[in-house]
């Protein structure tokens, strides 16, 4: 049994795909044991990703993250570090799809 953080950004959260993304990892058998709506701060946002600093995309990425509310969430189930990145891609893979899906728009705040 494993427990992942996923983080559904601030576009995903303005469009109303919230419930439909929640679903996708519901009928991957995971389970959803955490969730909060937040605004992510400028500090939150640089120590979350502190491993970034530095790199080109660094400050469009924070920027972005903490431009409204994302919800961010526990999933728990067997193997769900694995199943959540196959549907996501391990980092960064392409920010506007969920398993081939396109859900999001195209973002010139990110990069």
């Amino acid at each position: 049994m494993e427990t992942t953080l996923i983080i559904l950004k601030p576009d995903a959260v303005q469009r109303g795909l919230m419930g439909r993304i929640l679903s996708r990892f519901e009928e991957k058998g995971l389970q959803v044991v955490g969730a909060k709506l937040m605004q992510i701060s400028p500090e939150l946002a640089a120590t979350h990703y502190k491993d970034h600093n530095g790199k080109p995309f660094y400050a469009g990425l924070v920027r972005f993250m903490t431009s409204s509310p994302v919800l961010v969430l526990a999933i728990r189930g067997v193997g769900a570090i694995g199943i959540s990145r196959g549907m996501m891609g391990r980092c960064w893979f392409d920010p506007r799809r969920l398993r081939g899906v396109e859900l999001f728009q195209p973002d010139s705040r990110f990069g």
